[in-house]
C-alpha cells in the first residue's frame, strides 16, 4: 500500500537530492591522550579568556593535523562540575578549531571555575574565536 501522494513506483528513475551547498573540506582534529604533549603545550603559548584558558604550540613535525586537549582541575568543582566543563570544551572546540584553528599545532583548552560550564554556548564559541586570533595574529 502506497501513501497518498506518493510517487508512483512506475514513474522511472528518480535524481537522488542534490545538497545546493558547496562541501567544504575541514581540517582533522585529534584528542591529546599523553601527558608529555600536555606538558609541551603548557611551556607554548597561551591566551586567557572570560571563560577558558587556552594553550596553544606548534609541534614542528611532519604531521598536517591539529590536536586538542581539555583539562580541568579540582577547583572548577567536583567530578560531575569537570566533566560538564569538559563536555563544553569539547563541543566548542570541535565547532570553532576545524574551521579557524591552524594545522601542525596542538591545543589545549583548559576549564575555568563557575564559568566554563555556565557560559552560553555562542560566547565559549567566540571566547575560543578571540583567543585564537590573539595566538595566531598573522593569520
Amino acid at each position: 500500500m502506497t501513501p497518498p501522494g506518493a510517487p508512483d513506483s512506475d514513474a522511472g528513475p528518480m535524481n537522488p537530492a542534490v545538497s545546493s551547498c558547496p562541501e567544504v573540506k575541514l581540517k582533522p582534529v585529534t584528542v591529546l591522550r599523553k601527558r608529555a604533549d600536555f606538558l609541551a603545550a603548557a611551556r607554548a603559548r597561551r591566551q586567557g579568556t572570560a571563560s577558558m584558558m587556552v594553550q596553544a604550540r606548534k609541534r614542528g613535525d611532519d604531521d598536517l593535523g591539529m590536536r586538542v586537549g581539555f583539562t580541568c582541575s579540582k577547583k572548577v568543582g567536583n567530578a560531575v562540575a569537570r566533566n560538564r566543563a569538559k563536555r563544553r570544551l569539547r563541543a566548542v572546540a570541535h565547532e570553532v578549531l576545524p574551521v579557524s584553528g591552524l594545522n601542525g599545532w596542538d591545543y589545549v583548552l583548559i576549564g575555568r571555575k563557575d564559568v566554563t560550564a555556565d557560559r552560553p554556548f555562542e560566547a565559549l564559541k567566540g571566547d575560543l574565536l578571540q583567543a585564537l586570533k590573539k595566538l595566531h595574529p598573522a593569520s
